[in-house]
């Protein structure tokens, strides 16, 4: 699999510097068809004999990969194709569902040249396979199967809504008073990941020692990242399956994680505050956070709303003062007008729930607004879903 994923990156790489050579000679860009051709040139090459071992259509898809980075760069969806890396993101693709089979009974998957191999699955793939995609990260194997099954428009079976405002000494204070606490998996495993990135750099680059250090940093990452994904996932599955309508702060995560350095004729205050400030609210997830409930709302028929996240913490939900000495401190909140006091969280819960509540019906300005509403007005009797499965 290491070989197939590498013959995979060298076409990738190849195909990208015929065209980057073809461009500079002032000829025109090669199609889909015309690097097919250079393919069955590369593994008949005797310089490439390795290419004829691994399988074409993983070989075709790489291609493919290549012509869809050039449209997403000319239609200003993306950058400009890069080069991959040995080590990065190595995977291989099976675009045909002729091309592997997959026995869910016995726990197995069969793929052309490889054979019946053992997995364990994550949930059971439901409808008519479509593609495998096998990657590796942090020396594990994964098989993602893509699927597609006709499914009945989905029905809200909750009746309530509930505005969340995202922290980090709470990572998710609820309108009615509740919250999640916050699970700080980077923090947790900081030790261990300071430890074994010192132990790199004592090492000799590209040596076998090195090797097995970069390996164990990734395997920290790896469980940093399963952690946080395993968090979200149940905290987002139980909001979406219990409430009909949530009402979310508007964030723009990567403003808010700006560095505060400044420059050297301009530098900035409060540096290593910021800094701080800036990991524990990568470390929360909050834009991950934002965007599980928007598709699971989805499935079981609910709503998000995206609202303004302006004086949400300075605004009394019972008066409607609006003021930057309201907030006490940082956890309290107390209403200079009305005398109004509760957590400073929950004020901003309930603010953002009203605020959703104004949208919904008056329709009220709103930077972004995430609704599946709109898409029921003219709900048809079946629709079409294509997902992805784990395994």
């Amino acid at each position: 699999m290491r070989r197939f994923a590498g013959a995979c990156r060298f076409v990738y790489n190849e195909a990208l510097a015929l065209q980057q050579a073809r461009y500079e000679r002032g000829e025109k860009k090669l199609g889909y068809a015309g690097l097919c051709e250079r393919l069955t040139e590369w593994r008949n090459s005797a310089e490439t004999p390795w290419l004829r071992d691994a399988p074409t259509h993983p070989l075709q898809q790489a291609l493919k990969d290549l012509e869809r980075a050039y449209k997403n760069f000319f239609a200003q969806r993306a950058g400009f194709p890069k080069f991959k890396k040995r080590g990065q993101r190595d995977s291989f693709r099976y675009p045909d569902p002729k091309q592997f089979k997959l026995d869910q009974v016995n726990g197995r998957v069969f793929f052309p040249k490889l054979g019946w191999m053992r997995l364990r699955q994550s949930r059971a793939v439901l409808g008519a396979l479509c593609n495998a995609t096998v990657s590796l990260r942090a020396g594990k194997w994964y098989v993602s199967i893509q699927t597609e099954r006709e499914v009945e428009p989905p029905m809200p079976q909750a009746t309530s809504a509930i505005g969340i405002d995202v922290g980090i000494a709470r990572f998710a204070t609820f309108s009615d008073g509740s919250y999640l606490a916050p699970l700080n998996s980077f923090k947790r495993h900081e030790a261990r990941l300071r430890h074994a990135q010192r132990a790199l750099c004592r090492k000799v680059k590209f040596s076998h020692n090195w090797r097995k250090a970069k390996a164990r940093i990734h395997r920290i990452h790896a469980r940093i990242g399963n952690a946080r994904a395993d968090y979200l996932h149940k905290a987002t599955s139980a909001i979406s399956k219990n409430h009909a309508m949530v009402c979310i702060e508007d964030l723009q995560v990567k403003n808010l994680c700006k560095s505060a350095a400044g420059t050297a004729g301009n530098p900035g205050r409060n540096v290593r505050a910021k800094a701080g400030l800036n990991k524990s609210i990568l470390d929360q997830g909050w834009f991950e956070f934002r965007r599980q409930l928007g598709y699971k709302l989805q499935w079981t028929g609910g709503v998000l709303i995206a609202v303004p996240p302006q004086h949400t913490s300075q605004r009394c939900p019972l008066c409607g003062c609006v003021s930057a000495e309201n907030r006490v401190r940082q956890a309290r909140f107390c209403c200079m007008g009305c005398l109004y006091e509760d957590n400073a969280d929950v004020v901003g819960a309930k603010n953002v729930l009203a605020r959703g509540h104004r949208v919904a019906a008056c329709g009220e300005a709103v930077s972004r607004c995430v609704s599946s509403a709109a898409s029921r007005k003219q709900e048809p009797t079946e629709a079409t879903v294509r997902e992805t499965t784990y395994v």
